[in-house]
């Protein structure tokens, strides 16, 4: 099993985006994020809902609650894989944030985009995150 999903790694094909191609992606990508951010709020209020009903032994643990919970789960998977296979790279999904790597003076960095934000004008190092981000000029 190890070796094939070695194997599905060495065939992923990573992409490089320029600026202009990072922020035309936002056109499917915003309302994907939009829609991700939703769905997750969904069901950590709904997971509130069924941690009290998981401290009850008489419970009905496949009720309305947790086949909701469930459909949010699988929704959020799509939305996850979708973006994913655009070749952007979701950071947070707290946050709303995407990266997409570029070539940038002739080293690879990220450009950095946050739900919200109209354009993608921010990037930073591989080996840095968000509170590292630097606007690009």
């Amino acid at each position: 099993m190890l070796a094939g999903m070695f194997s599905a790694f060495l065939l992923m094909t990573v992409r490089y985006f320029t600026l202009e191609e990072a922020n035309d992606s936002l056109v499917e990508l915003e309302p994907l994020m939009q829609q991700l951010l939703e769905r997750r709020a969904k069901a950590a209020h709904t997971r509130k809902q069924v941690s009290v009903l998981l401290e009850d032994p008489h419970a009905d643990l496949g009720g309305p609650a947790f086949a909701e919970m469930t459909r949010d789960f699988v929704v959020i998977e799509d939305l996850i894989q979708r973006i994913r296979s655009t070749g952007a790279v979701i950071k947070s999904l707290e946050a709303g944030l995407l990266d997409f790597l570029a070539q940038l003076n002739g080293r690879d960095v990220y450009l950095c985009w946050r739900y919200g934000e109209a354009r993608v004008n921010h990037y930073h190092e591989l080996h840095t995150g968000f509170r590292d981000r630097r606007r690009l000029d």
